[in-house]
């Protein structure tokens, strides 16, 4: 996926730039299109800065989260296999 080149809350900064002036002003000044602009919109809709901070936080949480549950199923299912040998 391509990296865009403002941040999340730099993205939630102009998008309530936009809410008090014109889509297409708001969208010149920063060098993005209308439909950028747009596209932002659907995705962070009424989030603050701090929120997508907080939800890029919770987001990584989660990832580290499945991490480990994958590792732990990981190790029971070795475990069974062992077990399940007659030795």
């Amino acid at each position: 996926m391509r990296k865009s080149r403002f941040s999340e809350e730099q993205m939630v900064k102009i998008l309530r730039e936009a809410d008090r002036a014109p889509v297409v002003e708001v969208a010149k000044k920063h060098g993005v299109s209308e439909q950028t602009v747009y596209a932002w919109r659907k995705k962070y809709g009424a989030l603050e800065a701090t929120d997508v901070k907080h939800l890029r936080s919770l987001q990584r949480e989660n990832e580290r989260l499945k991490k480990m549950l994958a590792e732990r199923d990981l190790a029971i299912e070795i475990m069974k296999e062992i077990n399940a040998k007659k030795w």
